[in-house]
């Protein structure tokens, strides 16, 4: 085990993708030697230890490098549950170091032309292109402040290469027109209702069209998942092209698990020519989910914040990646997921900012059954002042069985309270669990709407199948939508 990581063990490094020079080779076996067994370095190329509070981030299953997925825990990786999760432990030493400012930068995703070499020789670079005499004296200075910017303009430039630029500032969209009526609404200050639907798992759509035709009149909008669960379904942006065919308002979700950096900015500019105007951004869920034979699990090409810093780029500034000036630019609003209960609100809370500073203009939240939580993970966002820079839509999913409500206890990031277990235990035994499931669903829709005015801009109904319910939840809940009759 690694000295200075929460890591249970040491990881084999990566192997470099080209041949190096004897000097770049002989500095690479010195990291290794010395990262490994303090760091559990796995010689990505592309160092942040500084930034993460000195836990390598490498260390996570998924390779995230700006932060936890939706399912952190303190107990467990819920990829490998034999680690623990090492984005836990550094927002843990972060914060206990005072140090939890740092990780609000955006940092970039690999570059792949390091990976495999050592960090060592482009910090020996930056040092030589400032004048050693000149680091030296910064370093040995009596100011701090002087101190600190003769290391950042070393590290900096390390960290932070040309083609990124990352940072941890809040940008606004450049422009100030609603780019789809799901944004008008939330501008004009309406409480939204919006629906999950799952693409179907053939080529048919006729069950598809049929549940868009039923919930549209009950919704500002209809989200399409993304292969969730690692489990493979007809595309997102396809199933967002037939809700445009039938007159409905799409949420086209992307997953970073799928993707490479190329292949998400092609699809979005063949998403917005389709006629899609709202994008979600997540993570996705890991292979491990997924049925057998699994894909590959080591790493994703991006995380959630990286694409939102991609996309936020080429809708505003009109550029790719690489630079290349973008003739005509996509126009979207650009939302994420939320977790109000995967770790510690001030941890969930900070997550949540730097996606917002990354470019999310809305949230949907992961399923909430405790109201009371979700308030202290909205305090930790009024803390850090962000409640008027995004719109929140709060997920909620009807509960129709006691088997799906204790398999719900198992999802990642989901929290279901013992209230509401003891309540379907009964319901069960009485045998009236569904409808039990429904008064639920039904209260907690309620008791968000209560919070209009106080960071919740709408509610997220996910129905997992049961898109029949959408209906009567909106109605009962008094959520209709204006000119809409029961």
């Amino acid at each position: 085990m690694p000295l200075f990581t929460p890591g249970r063990r040491w990881q084999p490094p990566y192997s470099p993708f080209k041949k190096d020079t004897f000097g770049r080779l002989l500095l690479r076996s010195a990291e290794v030697v010395t990262k490994g067994p303090i760091f559990g370095c796995r010689m990505c190329g592309n160092c942040l230890l500084q930034e993460t509070a000195f836990i390598c981030p490498m260390e996570c299953p998924k390779g995230l490098r700006n932060g936890p997925c939706g399912g952190s825990t303190s107990e467990y990786c819920y990829v490998d549950k034999t680690r623990p999760c090492v984005w836990y432990h550094i927002y843990a030493r972060s914060f206990k170091m005072g140090r939890e400012s740092r990780l609000m930068e955006v940092l970039p995703p690999l570059d792949w032309e390091k990976v495999g070499a050592e960090t060592w020789g482009d910090v020996v670079g930056q040092v030589r292109q400032n004048g050693a005499g000149k680091v030296f004296k910064g370093l040995l200075s009596g100011s701090p402040q002087k101190r600190s910017e003769t290391w950042e303009g070393v590290f900096g430039p390390v960290r932070q290469p040309d083609w990124w630029q990352g940072d941890s500032a809040y940008h606004a969209p450049k422009s100030s027109e609603p780019a789809s009526e799901l944004e008008r609404a939330l501008r004009a200050g309406k409480f939204v209702v919006a629906c999950e639907i799952a693409p179907p798992l053939s080529v048919s759509i006729n069950k598809l069209s049929s549940n868009i035709d039923l919930v549209r009149p009950y919704v500002t909008a209809i989200n399409f998942t993304d292969n969730a669960s690692a489990t493979p379904r007809m595309t997102s942006w396809a199933s967002s092209k037939v809700a445009i065919e039938r007159g409905a308002e799409p949420v086209m979700q992307i997953a970073a698990r799928d993707r490479t950096r190329a292949s998400l900015q092609g699809e979005i500019l063949g998403a917005c020519a389709l006629g899609v105007r709202n994008v979600l951004c997540v993570t996705g869920d890991s292979p491990v989910l997924a049925p057998r034979p699994r894909g590959r699990m080591d790493i994703n090409d991006l995380d959630s914040i990286q694409m939102l810093w991609i996309l936020r780029k080429m809708r505003d500034e009109g550029r790719y990646l690489d630079g290349r000036e973008i003739k005509f630019p996509p126009k979207f609003f650009l939302g994420a997921a939320a977790s109000p209960f995967a770790s510690e609100p001030k941890f969930q809370a900070l997550r949540e900012h730097k996606k917002v500073n990354a470019g999310a203009q809305f949230f949907q939240t992961n399923l909430v059954y405790d109201i009371e939580r979700m308030e202290l993970w909205l305090n930790e966002l009024a803390r850090r002042d962000i409640l008027d820079k995004v719109f929140i839509l709060v997920g909620i999913t009807p509960l129709k069985s006691l088997k799906m409500t204790r398999f719900m206890t198992e999802v990642p990031g989901v929290y279901v309270p013992d209230t509401v277990l003891k309540r379907m235990e009964a319901a069960d035994a009485a045998g009236n669990a569904q409808e039990e499931g429904v008064q639920i669903a039904l209260e907690l829709a309620r008791r968000v709407k209560g919070y209009e005015k106080q960071g919740i801009h709408g509610l997220h109904i996910m129905p997992v199948g049961w898109e029949d319910i959408v209906p009567r939840i909106v109605t009962e809940a008094g959520l209709l939508p204006e000119g809409v009759a029961a």
